[in-house]
């Protein structure tokens, strides 16, 4: 068994323990996990004492019907299930995944409808060698665990464990049908007091936000609609149900097409560095993640924005 030999390494004991004390706590009963563990009893016991003597302190307590674990034994029974789990999802990919030039890419959801499905076929044209799966939801992911590539991610960026590359020249702007416009007369901000109001739950600057840093006061104006996903914002402006205060890069497509357009010039939007590319330190130096990220930087250079 190995202790700690300086301070930059943590002390590990034996796989062969862990799995022991694993299978015991399971069972509850030092047999039964010899039986699983297909070796005598006797060495099932050396395992956990040898375990116990490693940590220095109990684990089990023997009852009536077997063993159960202690306070300690419970609290280290959680942690190291954890971590033997992803050392097994680990090795399973690495024995199983032969196809490395396979990408994973997980986004937050609007992202992933809006900018990037619509985009794919561009990369797997260029880049037929490679087998690309996407998943999307608006939770960060760990990559070893659940066996990600690049997690495009929403919100702040905070994860200074990890390399961060945020979109920039992304700004929230005010967007209406051209239907919408053509019945409705804005000629400053403060005339979308009078308008049917879309707001998005899950946008960094939000409308009291957007009033405020045009002076407007919004007298706690009531939302005719409010959404979650800005996807769906996004539909609810092109049917014509209102203005919405969106993000210039999901809304790109949408005003390319004459869907939506801005009500306001440039001056009234506000900056936003909503969108990150995360993934572990060194990643970027797999060619298939070198490849994918050469190739978003250009599509998005190419629509005036930048990573």
């Amino acid at each position: 068994m190995t202790r700690r030999d300086n301070n930059n390494n943590l002390p590990l004991p034996s796989l062969r323990n862990i799995q022991a004390f694993i299978e015991v706590a399971n069972a509850g009963s030092i047999n039964l996990a010899a039986e699983i563990l297909n070796i005598t009893a006797s060495a099932v016991s050396h395992q956990i004492a040898a375990l116990e003597s490693f940590i220095g302190k109990k684990l089990f307590v023997r009852s009536g019907k077997g063993v159960i674990l202690t306070s300690i034994g419970q609290q280290y029974l959680k942690d190291v299930s954890g971590a033997l789990s992803i050392i097994g999802r680990a090795t399973d990919q690495a024995i199983n995944d032969i196809h490395h030039e396979h990408l994973r890419i997980h986004s937050a959801p609007s992202f992933g409808l809006l900018w990037l499905m619509i985009r794919l076929d561009k990369f797997r044209q260029r880049h037929p060698e490679l087998q690309l799966s996407l998943s999307c939801s608006y939770e960060n992911l760990q990559f070893a665990r659940d066996n990600i590539d690049i997690d495009i991610r929403h919100g702040f960026s905070e994860w200074p464990t990890l390399s961060v590359r945020t979109v920039k020249h992304e700004r929230v702007m005010v967007l209406a049908a051209p239907e919408y416009l053509a019945s409705h007369a804005i000629h400053e901000p403060a005339s979308l007091l009078d308008c049917d109001l879309i707001h998005s739950n899950s946008t960094l600057i939000n409308w009291n936000h957007w009033f405020a840093f045009h002076d407007v006061e919004n007298h706690g104006k009531n939302f005719i609609f409010s959404f979650d996903r800005s996807y769906m914002s996004l539909e609810a402006a092109r049917m014509g149900m209102g203005v919405i205060l969106e993000s210039s890069l999901l809304a790109a497509d949408y005003i390319r097409r004459g869907l939506l357009v801005p009500v306001f010039d440039g001056a009234f939007s506000m900056p936003l560095n909503a969108h990150h590319f995360v993934f572990p330190h060194g990643a970027d130096k797999k060619e298939k993640v070198a490849l994918f990220l050469a190739w978003i930087g250009t599509e998005l250079q190419n629509e005036g924005f930048e990573v």
